[in-house]
């Protein structure tokens, strides 16, 4: 499992594609607004929450829906990646 800090990077990377230099900032906001965490404590249960509140927030910047929904389908691909390497792990691990 990646820890927390590499994770929050990966949102903010895959974010940055849309968003430029504030996908830091958007995705920090995001974390500390609706989550009530820090950013570096960001973990992979919390991004099916954290990807619902960042398609409301976009539907909020632009009225492209194609674009928030590649958007989200890039952020689920992290969640569904970091479900089947801890699946893996606990399967080696029994």
């Amino acid at each position: 499992m990646a820890n927390s800090t590499n994770f929050y990077e990966q949102v903010v990377r895959v974010t940055y594609v849309y968003l430029g230099p504030a996908a830091d900032r958007f995705v920090a906001r995001q974390i500390t607004n609706h989550l009530d965490k820090k950013p570096e404590q960001l973990t992979e249960r919390d991004l099916p929450e954290l990807i619902d509140w960042i398609r409301l927030a976009m539907g909020f910047l632009t009225q492209d829906k194609h674009m928030i929904e590649k958007y989200i389908s890039r952020l689920q691909t992290l969640h569904d990646t970091s479900q089947h390497k801890m699946k893996a792990h606990a399967y080696k691990t029994h």
